[in-house]
């Protein structure tokens, strides 16, 4: 099974996702969403130096809603300070914020998530202490960023994708 479905999830992902971008689901464009749904995961497989093993599911669902809802007050606050507030008064910095989390996948989801929220960039992981370099667009409370990051985005990771490992 796993030889011709490494990624059952991603294959039915991508399945459902041509089958919405054609609008339709003739036998033909069925089969041609099958057949990409097949095709892709093994075609990408050497591209995935390691297996995924995401464990609690729930928790990367509390996590999405988290995300989409932080995404969506930023947008507003970010609106809201391009419209109304003066270049002067903003307060633009970097900040460093340490992380716990190591693996490559969690690391991976935690940037899309930071970039995707307006207002803040992902700049780098500090070689030698592992912290997060992050900019943040006004910043006025730089502990309460520090907190955020690591209570609601970096555990919810480290229970999604290391919980358990050695």
């Amino acid at each position: 099974m796993s030889r011709w479905l490494p990624s059952p999830i991603l294959s039915a992902a991508l399945l459902i996702m041509w089958l919405l971008l054609n609008q339709s689901i003739s036998p033909g464009q069925l089969l041609i969403g099958v057949l990409l749904a097949i095709a892709a995961p093994i075609l990408s497989r050497p591209l995935r130096p390691f297996t995924v093993v995401v464990k609690k599911p729930m928790v990367m669902l509390r996590l999405a809603g988290w995300s989409l809802k932080e995404i969506i007050r930023s947008s507003f606050n970010v609106s809201r300070i391009i419209l109304f507030t003066r270049h002067e008064r903003l307060n633009s910095q970097f900040i460093r914020i340490p992380l716990d989390l190591r693996d490559p996948y969690g690391l991976a989801v935690l940037s899309c998530i930071i970039n995707s929220t307006p207002g803040t960039v992902w700049v780098e992981i500090m070689p030698d202490s592992n912290d997060l370099a992050l900019h943040v667009f006004d910043l006025h409370d730089a502990s309460w960023w520090v907190d955020m990051i690591k209570t609601r985005y970096e555990q919810p990771l480290i229970e999604i994708f290391e919980q358990g490992d050695p």
